[in-house]
């Protein structure tokens, strides 16, 4: 691959995880807009809309859905990682603080780095190690979780984190063998579906016209997240743009004072212009230091 062509897909890389990260912004949002649901239900529509979406992608591209005898296995990780961890996630939401939920799971870029040294052998430098570090201390001023970490339900939500860094790392696996995008994106969400479903049926929650436009709203926003987010780590290591994913909860700052009055203190801004700042400095150095 060219050095300029290299420079295209990073950027594109970017760009993507940044979109991602607004999409699950906006996912969250719809999530607490549509009230008080067991969680199961919340997370079967979650995935039921991707699905559909990813689906419908497949059927405008007759023969599209090719996956090779290697990819499988990949497949198989991506799906049984990603739903675990986003079970084990909503699962801690609903026994400890959302803070320390987010915190917990924000270490899925974290785990992605480690996952791909040992799957993809990727060695991130000692630079690129500091950054991410920067960023995740910049988010936790912004959510600033409470104490109380130790317990059962915050360790199921740090394994929820490393669930879906493994995920991550799969995805980029794929994408180096071929196996497109809306075909991850369709057995992802397609394999969550049939996993939830069961407890759907013994547990479901009649909803408002409310609900369902809330929770069909969070699923597009999803399937938004997910698209980008295997577009993302198709085109460039996870060592080299998973930092940008921390744009998520300034996208969620922002929608939190917009339509729940929530004021971030002086905390919170510190961390938005930490997270900011590591992000913009460590795409220079990507770009314009590293391929010196």
């Amino acid at each position: 691959m060219s050095e300029k062509r290299k420079m295209n897909h990073h950027a594109l890389a970017i760009l993507m995880v940044v979109v991602d990260a607004f999409g699950f912004a906006m996912m969250t949002f719809f999530v607490r807009q549509s009230g008080d649901l067991p969680t199961m239900q919340k997370v079967f529509f979650r995935n039921a809309v991707a699905a559909v979406i990813a689906a419908a992608t497949l059927i405008r591209q007759p023969g599209s859905f090719k996956i090779s005898k290697d990819g499988w296995f990949g497949i198989a990780m991506r799906c049984i990682f990603g739903t675990s961890g986003m079970v084990l996630n909503f699962w801690a939401i609903d026994h400890i603080a959302l803070a320390d939920a987010n915190i917990l799971n924000k270490m899925s870029p974290f785990f992605a780095i480690i996952m791909s040294i040992f799957i993809l052998k990727e060695i991130p430098n000692r630079f690129e190690v500091v950054m991410v570090a920067v960023a995740f201390l910049g988010a936790i001023l912004i959510i600033q979780p409470s104490a109380g970490l130790a317990s059962i339900p915050a360790v199921v939500g740090l394994l929820g984190g490393f669930g879906a860094g493994a995920a991550y790392t799969f995805v980029r696996k794929l994408g180096m063998i071929g196996v497109k995008g809306n075909v991850i994106v369709f057995c992802f969400s397609f394999f969550s579906v049939v996993v939830t479903l069961p407890n759907l049926i013994f547990n479901f929650v009649p909803m408002s016209t409310a609900q369902w436009v809330s929770l069909i709203l969070s699923g597009c926003s999803a399937a938004v997240g997910q698209f980008c987010v295997t577009k993302a780590y198709q085109l460039a290591p996870a060592k080299e743009i998973s930092v940008f994913d921390y744009t998520q909860v300034i996208f969620a700052g922002i929608l939190g004072f917009s339509f729940f009055g929530e004021i971030p203190n002086a905390m919170s801004m510190a961390g938005y212009c930490i997270v900011i700042t590591a992000a913009i400095i460590k795409w220079y150095y990507n770009v314009h230091v590293q391929n010196n």
